[in-house]
């Protein structure tokens, strides 16, 4: 296993996460993901610390808490051993103050997380989401508080936009508070969008990303391609994923399978090795229903693509940036004859 620094801090995590959202299938929703139960999950927890990879990461809202409790069993014993992941503002009640990152809420929150993963501490707490209706300042006060108490280690933020972020940033350096060390984002060889934005801010900032989703919602598994329909039943045939365009989809599961028959390297682990190849990744979490999932998904640290392979794949996933950015790079472009492109 590959460890690499979390963002700007010193601590070391692998660089492949195993992500817990398939534990429980606590409703309908999740069900569609996975429904993996303490046993199985126990199993998943050897088998991850087997081949290095100490570092899961869930969410309060992953079947309303019945995830952290499932992990939270399955490293019973062995806390020392772990990193744990987790996050708050998503909704977990009918209650007006039951969603969001308001004070109240992420201090209540990390209490009932604390509870079900059955520890005093979290190494990492990330707010779920952006709470457009709860002051910056508020957020970074509460979090401030879990730090300085020893409950939560680092935290991060997932899902914000750009500008939320430097805000955020700025006003943590302003008023001498901990700053971010992380971004969990969504990216993939299919949604490049990240690249826009968030990660020259990243580079800029020192603030790395934890990526979700790097299989593009169960489309990039090996088991959907220009010839090949999502079996019935599994995750990439229900609404328990998202939309990406067919022939965009198809350009890239192309080459993936290409690659595979070149490189003997399934086509999960090929793309998950192309989003470890990109800058700002502190590390990738990953979903598996089973063992062998995880053990074929924990093998993308094993090799590294070449430059050739690279391009490859950029090739067939780039699509055109939004305005301003394809204006931005087509200025740095006349500067500069041999720029770092992203995207098209």
């Amino acid at each position: 296993m590959e460890y690499r620094s979390l963002g700007g801090s010193g601590l070391q995590i692998p660089a492949l996460i195993l992500g817990t959202a398939t534990f429980g299938g606590g409703n309908e929703f999740f069900k569609k993901w996975g429904d993996t139960d303490v046993k199985e999950a126990t199993s998943m927890i050897d088998a991850s610390l087997e081949l290095g990879c100490n570092m899961f990461d869930t969410a309060d809202a992953y079947s309303g808490g019945l995830s952290e409790e499932i992990l939270g069993k399955a490293i019973a014993g062995r806390r020392d051993q772990v990193l744990l992941s987790t996050k708050t503002g998503m909704g977990m009640g009918a209650g007006p103050n039951d969603i969001g990152t308001s004070r109240d809420k992420i201090i209540r929150s990390c209490e009932a997380s604390l509870k079900r993963l059955g520890t005093d501490y979290i190494d990492l707490y990330h707010l779920h989401a952006f709470d457009a209706l709860t002051p910056i300042e508020e957020m970074l006060h509460a979090l401030d508080t879990l730090t300085r108490a020893g409950k939560i280690r680092y935290f991060g933020v997932s899902n914000y936009s750009g500008w939320h972020l430097m805000k955020m940033l700025a006003l943590a350096d302003r008023h001498g508070f901990t700053r971010p060390v992380i971004n969990q984002v969504y990216y993939a060889l299919t949604d490049r969008e990240y690249e826009w934005e968030l990660m020259p801010l990243g580079l800029d900032q020192n603030v790395g990303a934890l990526v979700w989703s790097p299989l593009a919602g169960a489309k990039l598994t090996g088991k959907v391609g220009r010839h090949k329909k999502p079996a019935e039943g599994s995750r990439a045939a229900t609404d328990a994923t998202w939309a990406v365009p067919g022939e965009h989809l198809f350009a890239i599961t192309d080459v993936l399978e290409a690659l595979e028959k070149e490189t003997g390297h399934s086509v999960p682990q090929i793309a998950l090795a192309w989003v470890l190849s990109r800058p700002t990744v502190s590390g990738i979490v990953i979903g598996a229903r089973n063992v062998t999932q995880l053990r074929d998904n924990l093998g993308a640290t094993s090799f590294k693509l070449d430059a050739d392979q690279i391009k490859r794949l950029d090739d067939a996933s780039a699509t055109r940036p939004i305005y301003p950015y394809w204006h931005q790079q087509a200025t740095l472009a006349s500067r500069n004859p041999s720029p770092v492109t992203l995207g098209k």
